[in-house]
């Protein structure tokens, strides 16, 4: 109530790209202080073990998780692995630093609980994020959010860099984290804007990762299919890899006038959780999993996506509008909702409803 009727009016005065560098900025800090990120914990863990779940091979004590894009280049872990999720995913990173797209690349739609982004993924590089993440392990799983590096307006790479690029990240980072997630979707880069609708494209980085040796967990990062032909031809691209785990479920483009980007919040809900349950009805479940994200503002949210087939649930646009405090709400209530429905673990409710 707090952050709602005081802090947010306050911060929504202000641009929405300084409040989130100054946001990291400040978790920064604070994750530099063990005595700080402990007393944070205290106040925000919820330990439930209803919650508890396997994914992967992974154990994870919630199946909520913060989603990538608030961390874009692990400067914050220690303290956001406090704020009581389950797991936290950075990035998205690529091999190289990349400033991004040209400001403005970030937009609130308050009435509609959205935000608007085109960042083009600017992170510090896959060097620099493999020097913060070799310190202590943070106290939750990290994963790894992998993209092709942004270079802006310059003449178009040759398909071999653009797949190189990943396999220079994973290379670097995968040994540093509990799972790597490929984003082949962001919607304001290259290789979210089609490139690997190409399927061969898709193959040929999957065979150079199998030649990298994939030693985590790997998931593929996909927006919503065009058609039920879309999905089936990346079904099969992907079954010739061992190695993927599962899929990830990302933003579809928007269409804002004056606002180039994807809408997250709650107007791509339905088009996650239709995503979410394409996915989970096609897959072969006992090889895939999913990570649905997308609209999840409460924990009716959060488990009508798992539900759907959803094993693990991402958040971040809910902390924009509700603060960190709506982490520990969410947690709380999504293990009154496995109760009710009287389960024993929430992973009894993945898929029911799909």
């Amino acid at each position: 109530m707090l952050y709602t009727r005081l802090v947010r009016p306050l911060l929504f005065r202000a641009d929405p790209e300084r409040v989130h560098d100054g946001a990291v900025r400040v978790s920064e800090l604070a994750s530099r202080s063990r005595v700080v990120c402990r007393a944070v914990g205290a106040r925000r863990a919820v330990s439930d073990p209803r919650l508890a779940v396997e994914v992967a091979g992974v154990r994870f004590r919630s199946p909520l998780g913060l989603a990538a894009g608030f961390d874009k280049s692990a400067r914050a872990v220690p303290l956001l692995s406090a704020l009581g999720f389950g797991h936290v995913e950075v990035g998205s990173i690529s091999a190289d630093a990349s400033s991004g797209n040209p400001r403005p690349r970030l937009y609130r739609l308050p009435s509609e609980r959205a935000i608007v982004v085109h960042y083009g993924v600017p992170n510090d590089g896959a060097a620099r994020v493999e020097q913060r993440l070799a310190g202590p392990p943070a106290g939750v799983p990290v994963g790894i959010n992998v993209v092709s590096t942004n270079r802006g307006a310059a003449e178009a790479e040759p398909d071999e860099a653009v797949i190189g690029d990943y396999v220079e990240s994973v290379r670097r980072l995968q040994r540093l984290s509990e799972y790597v997630c490929l984003n082949l979707s962001c919607p304001n880069t290259r290789d979210g804007q089609g490139f690997f609708a190409d399927r061969a494209r898709l193959r040929a980085l999957l065979d150079a990762l199998g030649e990298l040796g994939i030693e985590r967990p790997l998931f593929i990062k996909v927006a919503p299919f065009a058609g039920e032909r879309d999905l089936e031809s990346f079904l099969e691209a992907v079954d010739g890899a061992p190695f993927v785990s599962g899929f990830s479920v990302n933003l579809p483009p928007g269409d804002r006038p004056g606002m180039p980007g994807a809408v997250s919040g709650p107007p791509s809900a339905a088009a996650a959780e239709r995503t979410v349950a394409e996915l989970y009805r096609r897959m072969e479940r006992d090889r895939y999993v999913v990570i649905g994200s997308g609209g999840v503002f409460s924990a009716a949210d959060a488990y009508r996506m798992i539900r759907l087939g959803a094993s693990l649930v991402q958040v971040y646009t809910a902390l924009v509008y509700e603060g960190p405090g709506v982490v520990r709400r969410i947690t709380r209530e999504l293990g009154d909702l496995v109760a009710r429905d009287g389960l024993r673990n929430v992973a009894d409710a993945v898929g029911v409803d799909a």
